[in-house]
C-alpha cells in the first residue's frame, strides 16, 4: 500500500522507493531504481532519472530534470527549470553512460530558477545558487554565488538570509537571531 501521491498524468516505473507522504505532480516521470525521500514535492513536468537519491522534504519545481548521478540531501529546493548536468562532453554520436559524474547538493542547499550546475560540482550545505548562475564550481557551505559563471558574493544563513560578519568574524541571522563565524574562509554555525 502507498503512502504517496501520484497524480494520474505522472509516470512512476517499477523498482522505485518512495517515502511517506511524497508528491509528485502533472506529467512527471520517476524512472525505475531510484530512492525518493519522505514529504518530497516533485512538481510539474519534472524527470527523476534511474540510481538519482532524493533525502526527505526535496522540493523541486516546475521542469526539472535530474539526471543520474545527482544526489539531493535533505531538505534541499531545487527551483523552476534549473537544469543539472551529467558528463562534461556530451556527443550525441558518443556514449558517455560509464562517464556520469557525481553532483552532491548538501542538506538545505536552494538552487533558484534557471540555474545550471556543471556536473562534479557539490553545493554546500545551507548554500543558495541564485536564480540564472551557472555553477562551475564547489560551493562552500552558506556560501551565495550568482552569475555566469557564478562568483561568491556572500554568506547566507540557514533561513536564507544574507550575513554581515563584523570585524571579528560574527554575524546574526535576521530571522533567527541564530548567530554565525567565519573563519579562514568557511562559515559555521556558532
Amino acid at each position: 500500500m502507498k503512502n504517496y501521491f501520484v497524480h494520474e498524468s505522472a509516470y512512476v516505473d517499477e523498482n522505485c522507493q518512495i517515502g511517506n507522504d511524497t508528491k509528485i505532480w502533472h506529467f512527471s516521470h520517476i524512472m525505475s531504481n531510484c530512492i525518493i525521500g519522505e514529504k518530497c514535492n516533485i512538481g510539474q513536468n519534472v524527470v527523476i532519472s534511474p540510481q538519482v537519491i532524493l533525502g526527505n522534504n526535496v522540493k523541486i519545481q516546475n521542469n526539472v530534470s535530474v539526471y543520474t548521478g545527482v544526489i539531493c540531501e535533505d531538505d534541499v529546493f531545487l527551483g523552476p527549470s534549473m537544469v543539472f548536468t551529467n558528463v562534461i562532453n556530451p556527443r550525441s554520436a558518443v556514449n558517455r553512460k560509464e562517464e556520469y559524474q557525481k553532483t552532491l547538493v548538501k542538506k538545505g542547499a536552494s538552487i533558484g530558477a534557471n540555474a545550471t550546475i556543471v556536473c562534479g560540482n557539490d553545493i554546500g550545505q545551507y548554500a543558495f545558487v541564485g536564480a540564472g548562475a551557472v555553477i562551475t564550481k564547489e560551493i562552500p557551505d552558506f556560501a551565495l554565488f550568482v552569475g555566469n559563471p557564478a562568483k561568491q558574493i556572500g554568506w547566507v544563513s540557514e533561513y536564507g538570509h544574507r550575513l554581515t560578519f563584523d570585524d571579528v568574524g560574527k554575524a546574526v541571522c535576521l530571522e533567527t537571531n541564530d548567530e554565525y563565524i567565519l573563519e579562514n574562509g568557511k562559515v559555521r554555525r556558532a
